[in-house]
């Protein structure tokens, strides 16, 4: 199930990617790209970190990012974490010096190909809300996932940007507390560091019994990592992380974690190599993509 990472997928964003584990499909819902300047989004990198970072790069110079969601289908309901940027485009002059164009559009014609209209989405998470999270929520006052009845998120997001949401949709909002239910086999992780209230989730696709030969669980790692070479570099810093030594401390823990047995994870900004394995080697980990 694991590959070598193919270079010519590195520098360009995921399409619609899906993985199907028993009666579960998890599918990559892609709405745009964000082209991240290595030199601005790191901090404190030495040559030889931005010179290994030259596979990652495209034409200009940037690490090219997937932009979107990811799907969980399972006995006919559905959840989407994470919306996309929504239907606009802002070029490299509009964003921020880290950045360079931050596009989205895509993902509800996307979802509707997966099979899923939004207006059939059961449940909406967030890992948390940035704008590239939460834009298709944001977009049409809500009306988008009107089918939604729950809105999932972390305590601490909700307090602290829970405003970024249409006032209209206040009423649906869950914020389970860490390893609490997000939707049926779904829970929430807290996982701070790039903001105070990021959260991941655990997709238990398969019986904890069912031996370490075949895949239990999917992590969705959100923002804890944003391109395959920080698996190799957890230390690295983000500058838009809000709390950089804990997002350090975040970023250790969860490596860990996703380098056990029968673990899978996705990684919605990883190029388009979205889903892959954590593999640990002498010093450190590894990211091997996933088919």
């Amino acid at each position: 199930m694991s590959a070598v990472l193919p270079l010519e997928r590195l520098t360009r964003p995921s399409p619609l990617r899906s993985l199907t584990f028993g009666d579960w499909r998890l599918s990559h819902i892609p709405d745009g790209l964000v082209q991240l300047r290595p030199e601005g989004w790191f901090t404190g990198l030495g040559p030889d970190d931005l010179a290994g970072l030259a596979p990652y790069r495209g034409p200009d110079g940037s690490l090219v990012a997937s932009v979107g969601g990811l799907l969980v289908e399972h006995q006919g309901r559905s959840l989407l974490i994470d919306a996309g940027f929504g239907p606009r485009r802002l070029a490299a002059a509009q964003t921020h010096p880290a950045l360079g164009t931050l596009a989205g559009g895509d993902l509800i014609n996307q979802l509707r190909t997966a099979g899923v209209p939004a207006e059939a989405v059961d449940t909406v998470a967030f890992t948390h809300l940035h704008d590239d999270h939460v834009g298709w929520v944001q977009a049409a006052d809500g009306a988008h996932f009107a089918g939604a009845t729950s809105l999932v998120m972390s305590t601490a997001e909700w307090r602290e940007r829970g405003s970024l949401l249409p006032a209209r949709l206040a009423g649906r909002v869950r914020t389970p507390a860490d390893g609490g239910e997000a939707f049926p086999g779904v829970t929430l992780r807290e996982w701070p560091g790039h903001t105070s209230g990021h959260a991941g989730y655990v997709v238990e696709v398969a019986d904890e019994r069912s031996g370490d030969a075949g895949v239990r669980r999917v992590l969705v790692l959100g923002d804890v990592l944003h391109s395959p070479a920080q698996t190799a570099h957890p230390e690295w810093r983000v500058f838009f992380d809000s709390e950089g030594d804990e997002g350090v401390r975040t970023r250790r823990a969860v490596l860990e974690e996703a380098a056990r047995p029968g673990t899978v994870c996705y990684a919605g900004h990883f190029a388009d190599v979205v889903f892959g394995r954590v593999e640990a080697t002498g010093d450190g980990y590894v990211w091997q993509s996933v088919e």
